[in-house]
Parts: structure tokens; sequence; C-alpha cells
């Protein structure tokens, strides 16, 4: 049988805000993963990754220091079954960049998600893009991507992901940057064609105001057998 699964997208800010109201919007939503942009990357990541997953009642997957500062964490009613990082090319004087995998089941349906952060710089981020866009390519199955690609649905990169894949967001277009003064959708979730989305929403409130400097995306999808 098909399998319904809550995905929450967030870009954290390096967990640099209210940290209670962080916690309370995670949990509230009650996800089945949450893809997180801007996790710990340094000292202690190990630590502090699972202080998170814990925090919201889930466990860790993938990310990290290895992705980069990308995160993937589920319940316990997912089963993580392999994990994989990519970094892409470093460019002398910016962040290095990149992105964590987990091949995750639910019963018997099988998914993979995909968690990245791409450059504000443009030709720095498109090769961000395609280097990404390779390695979902390659995956067998369904792929749910959650990705904070700093920049508008009119951009390249934006366009190059969207490309044979669903935006979730497109039909609302609410924007998710700032978290203050949403002005910009810059924060999307992408899954591939063979999935069907039953809801989605972008979560503005007094907690998300304080929880970061982007606001959340929740999507219900539903994973094919």
């Amino acid at each position: 049988m098909p399998a319904t699964v809550r995905v929450v997208s967030y870009n954290v800010h390096g967990l640099g805000d209210d940290r209670g109201a962080l916690n309370a919007v995670v949990r509230t939503l009650a996800p089945d993963l949450v893809v997180v942009q801007e996790a710990p990357r340094r000292f202690r990541w190990r630590a502090r990754c699972a202080e998170i997953a814990h925090s919201w009642e889930m466990v860790y997957a993938a990310g990290g220091l290895p992705s980069l500062g990308n995160l993937i964490v589920v319940s316990p009613r997912l089963r993580v079954r392999e994990t994989w990082c990519i970094r892409y090319p470093l460019t002398p004087g910016r962040h290095m960049r990149g992105a964590a995998f987990a091949r995750c089941t639910v019963g018997d349906v099988s998914f993979t998600v995909a968690a990245s952060h791409l450059a504000t710089d443009d030709g720095e981020r498109d090769s961000q893009a395609q280097r990404l866009d390779a390695e979902l390519a390659a995956i067998a199955g369904p792929v749910i991507l959650g990705i904070d690609a700093n920049e508008t649905a009119a951009g390249a990169s934006w366009k190059r992901l969207a490309a044979g894949r669903v935006d979730v967001g497109a039909a609302q277009d609410q924007p998710t940057f700032s978290a203050t003064n949403p002005k910009r959708r810059i924060d999307g979730i992408f899954v591939t064609p063979d999935m069907t989305v039953e809801s989605f929403q972008v979560i503005s409130s007094e907690a998300t105001r304080s929880a970061s400097d982007h606001l959340p995306l929740v999507a219900d999808v539903i994973v094919p057998s």
C-alpha cells in the first residue's frame, strides 16, 4: 500500500534564535522527517545534531559536518536503510556547501530524501545545482528534496531542480524569507512525479518569527508502493 509521509524543510539559522520556539514549532507539526539547513557542522557536530533530533522527539539520520550543515532527522516511524553525503567544489573565499541523502522505508514503501543549501553567488549556485541535479537523477524510486535555494523560482538553479520534478509550493507561491517580513520564496520542497502531494503550507506564526529567519515548509506526500 502507498504511505503518507509528512515532510518539514526548515533553515534553522544556525540555531541562533529562540530554541524553545523552534522546538515547539517542529513538535507541533509532528513530521515524519525534517530536512534541516544550517545545522551544526563544526565543533561537537555529532552531539549537537543528535540533540536537535532528540528535542524534536526524532532521531538523527544523516548529515551535519559531512554535508556541511545539511541534516536529515526522522521519526521512529521511518527506518533508515542507507545514507551518504556529497560536497560541492570549494570556491576560494566562500562557504563550502554540500548535500545529505537518506534512503528510508515506511512499512514496505521505500523512498530517498535529500537536503541541501545552495550558495548566494549566482555562478557558484548554478554549478552546485547541476551537481545536485545529477545526483538526484541517479537515484531510483521516489525522491523528496528539501532545499534553501537562495533564489526564487525565476532563477536558473531553481528551474533546473524543478525540471522533471514537482515544485510542491508552486501553486501557493508563499514567501519563506525573511520570517519577520516574508517577501521571497527561496525555500522549497521538490518531489518526483510518482508522488502525490496531499497538502502544503508555509507556517507563519509568532513562534516561527522567533524560531529562525526562515519560515518552515510542511508537506504531506503520498509515496507509491
